[in-house]
């Protein structure tokens, strides 16, 4: 797991981060957002020994990154934006030759190229050229190579940048693997749409400072307030409404379709359910019912920040 208390980094009369303490546990994969000059890539590249800390702790699976860095290189896996890559070397080779440099027999390492390349759907470009792959391409390739010592924590810096849709699918997925092995993970972006879509729990920064850190349920919670209700009946149209007008935690009833309906509920997941069960009691065919997620954009506007990449 990650452990920050505190931290402050200073870069001559510039703050860049200033007194941050976050946690990130084991199965964790955790958005670190915010715009440009947060202090998300100083905060990494302090986790990854490279930047003296002015002050603070850091550690990493209980390991001191000031005390003991070599450690923390051992059990921390690292893919920067813009990675650089050998580009007259074959998609293989290029693994080979960091999983050599890994400690890898020459038997484990074809077989964790082949694992991890199947892991990231980059099978077929196994004799591929480097210099030939497209920048999303190359961006799963790293993250290949990234797995292939089987790190505990990894930090990812904007990793989906330039993946097209089929390859989004396929980082989701190999997330949701990390995550179910306990594997801790922080991944840095600017772009909150890819951030709902992998993270499951949530860290904002702004000049420097943490704004709100938590799972994305609860910090949704925490700073949009009520939620919204969405639901698709079958029939009994005025009946549904109604029941929900009657009851004092929901506000009016929008049209999203036909016969799908949004509103604004005041309770939380123990008084929905009530709700639904009075819908269903009362004759209410209902086809779909379920509390709308707000994305990131819109709880990242919430708490302050203005300014987008």
């Amino acid at each position: 797991m990650i452990r920050i208390k505190d931290l402050r980094v200073d870069y001559d009369d510039l703050c860049a981060v200033k007194d941050l303490s976050l946690e990130v546990g084991p199965g964790e994969v955790c958005g670190l957002i915010g715009p440009n000059g947060a202090g998300k890539t100083t905060t990494m590249r302090a986790m990854l020994g490279l930047l003296e800390p002015t002050y603070g702790e850091i550690e990493v699976c209980g390991v001191d990154v000031r005390e003991r860095p070599r450690d923390v290189c051992r059990i921390m896996g690292f893919m920067p934006d813009f990675p650089p890559v050998y580009e007259d070397l074959m998609v293989w080779e290029f693994l080979d030759l960091f999983a050599a440099s890994y400690g890898l027999s020459p038997g484990e390492r074809r077989h964790a190229i082949a694992d991890h390349l199947d892991m990231v759907g980059l099978t077929e470009k196994r004799e591929a050229m480097v210099g030939e792959l497209s920048r999303g391409m190359r961006q799963r390739m790293m993250l290949a190579k990234t797995l292939i010592p089987n790190p505990s924590v990894l930090l990812l810096d904007e990793p989906a940048s330039g993946i097209d849709p089929q390859g989004r699918i396929q980082l989701k997925n190999v997330l949701k693997q990390l995550a179910e092995r306990k594997k801790t993970v922080l991944i840095s972006s600017h772009i909150l749409t890819e951030m709902d879509e992998f993270c499951t729990s949530i860290v904002v920064m702004e000049g420097g400072q943490l704004v709100v850190a938590g799972r994305i349920e609860e910090v949704n919670r925490r700073v949009m307030g009520d939620s919204y209700l969405t639901v698709e009946v079958l029939g009994e149209v005025e009946l549904f409404q109604w029941i929900v007008g009657s009851d004092d935690r929901a506000d009016s009833i929008e049209p999203r379709g036909e016969l799908t309906f949004e509103f604004r509920f005041r309770g939380d997941a123990r008084a929905a359910s009530e709700l639904l069960t009075a819908l269903v009691r009362q004759g209410v065919p209902i086809a779909g019912f379920a509390r709308r997620r707000d994305n990131l954009e819109d709880l990242f506007l919430k708490v302050g920040s203005k300014e987008l990449s």
